[in-house]
């Protein structure tokens, strides 16, 4: 079952919808569900490329997570304007999706995942940062070095007319030089040493937005850190988007498989407890 709600988020409203997970599926702690949600990239909504992120939420409910996705303010049916917000904002939003979805119904708070694509990968991941309440990230297409690789998307033009005269429009997006200049406060491959969690990192090989290097980057940094593990699959001509009937099915089983290797890995610590 699945609903589409609002989510409060100051004086402002995030549409989102909430997929509930089918009854059985997972087991764990008392029965509690696993939290999903789902971090779209930039000037994204929650249905996803190719209806991309309304599949994955369809497939992980029936595995038994509760799944929510969104649309950052000012893009898909949420209130605002996401040009004049910076990524402070959207790490606030995202906290505000996961205040609701540990409230929504009896969630395991051991078993907290962000997906994040693209600019939401760096979102998703900044946000585990912040809130300890993160517990594991899938990464697909992350961005590696936000400033550059936005404004690559966008053009330099358009990035010099936005601070020449407060913003510019881009696809009926009015970015501002707030925007831009957030993307460049934050390194994410610096970032991901500080997240002690459990991480997928997803990329494409002919992905023409984000270099599909950076999936190794990623892998790189997070096999530094003291605990916490990092899986990588790459997805041989698979695009930015994974925008073909074989990348997406590919995605959203390998993603579903390693979320259910958690899930395997908690039972058998709760079992071995026990």
């Amino acid at each position: 079952m699945e609903r589409q709600i609002i989510i409060n988020h100051g004086e402002e409203q995030l549409a989102a919808s909430i997929h509930y997970p089918a009854e059985n599926k997972q087991g764990g702690r008392c029965n509690r569900a696993p939290l999903v949600v789902i971090c779209h990239g930039f000037v994204g909504s929650r249905i996803g490329v190719d209806r991309l992120f309304v599949k994955t939420a369809r497939e992980l409910a029936a595995d038994g997570f509760l799944v929510l996705r969104f649309d950052y303010l000012g893009c898909g049916e949420s209130s605002g304007n996401y040009g004049e917000h910076g990524v402070e904002s959207m790490i606030a939003q995202t906290r505000s999706v996961l205040d609701y979805g540990l409230g929504a119904l009896d969630i395991d708070p051991t078993r907290v995942t962000l997906i994040g694509h693209s600019l939401g990968g760096m979102v998703a991941l900044l946000t585990a940062n912040r809130d300890r309440r993160v517990k594991n990230l899938v990464l697909w297409s992350a961005v590696g070095y936000p400033f550059s690789d936005i404004v690559k998307i966008t053009g330099r033009e358009l990035y010099d007319r936005a601070v020449k005269h407060g913003a510019a429009d881009y696809l009926g997006f009015g970015l501002t030089p707030k925007f831009f200049d957030s993307l460049g406060e934050f390194q994410p491959l610096q970032e991901a040493v500080k997240f002690t969690g459990d991480v997928f990192v997803v990329h494409g090989t002919s992905d023409d937005t984000i270099p599909a290097d950076y999936a190794f980057l990623y892998q790189k940094v997070f096999w530094m850190r003291p605990e916490g593990r990092c899986d990588k699959e790459i997805i041989f001509q698979g695009n930015h988007t994974f925008s073909s009937g074989e990348h997406q099915n590919l995605v959203i089983r390998k993603t579903k498989d390693w979320l259910g290797g958690l899930e395997a890995k908690q039972t058998e610590w709760q079992h071995w407890m026990i």
